[in-house]
């Protein structure tokens, strides 16, 4: 019987997502649930707070840095969310959105992308429409058992704990890109 997986940094991967990987040109991001654990914090005073992880910061900056488009698309609007992806580097966020389909749709167009040249990962239902038409769709760990039913790769790690640097990790090893990597644990 023939070999279906390969090993990624994290455990086996199939070598359909591989493949699929190695094809990745952009980048999409759902926030809550993906770059956080999904809990929102609120203070006394209203304020939000929100936990993000280095290790996921690092992985932006090194797909920043070796040439790849990021995007965040994302239901909620948060100053917070700003500052953060400021500080990464991330340019291109939607903030607020109901159907994701919209900007997604405007980036294929702006960047003159095909959708095979996208990943998505997401936790919920609310990122299904986007993930059933990207390259690669990918769900955390932790995400809904649903979304997780419907795409091509689920992550070892939670959300908030690393998820977005394991996809970040499997994307630039399947190009050949990730021992010449360098990001910045922001």
């Amino acid at each position: 019987m023939a070999n279906t997986t390969r090993e990624s940094l994290y455990g086996p991967i199939s070598n359909d997502v591989w493949k699929k990987a190695s094809q990745i040109k952009l980048v999409i991001f759902d926030v809550d649930g993906v770059f956080s654990d999904g809990r929102i914090y609120l203070s006394n005073s209203g304020e939000e707070l929100k936990a993000f992880h280095t290790r996921d910061g690092f992985g932006v900056k090194s797909l920043l840095n070796a040439g790849f488009e990021l995007a965040v698309i994302t239901g909620r609007k948060s100053k917070l969310l700003e500052k953060r992806m400021a500080a990464l580097g991330v340019n291109r966020i939607y903030q607020g959105v109901d159907n994701k389909l919209v900007p997604f749709e405007a980036l294929l167009s702006e960047l003159k992308l095909t959708a095979e040249q996208v990943a998505y990962i997401g936790d919920d239902m609310v990122d299904l429409p986007v993930m059933q038409h990207v390259g690669l769709s990918v769900c955390v760990a932790d995400g809904h058992p649903y979304v997780k039913k419907h795409t091509d790769m689920i992550t070892y790690t939670k959300g908030g704990h690393g998820a977005v640097r394991e996809l970040t990790d499997l994307i630039l090893q399947s190009q050949g890109l990730f021992e010449s990597a360098q990001g910045m644990s922001v």
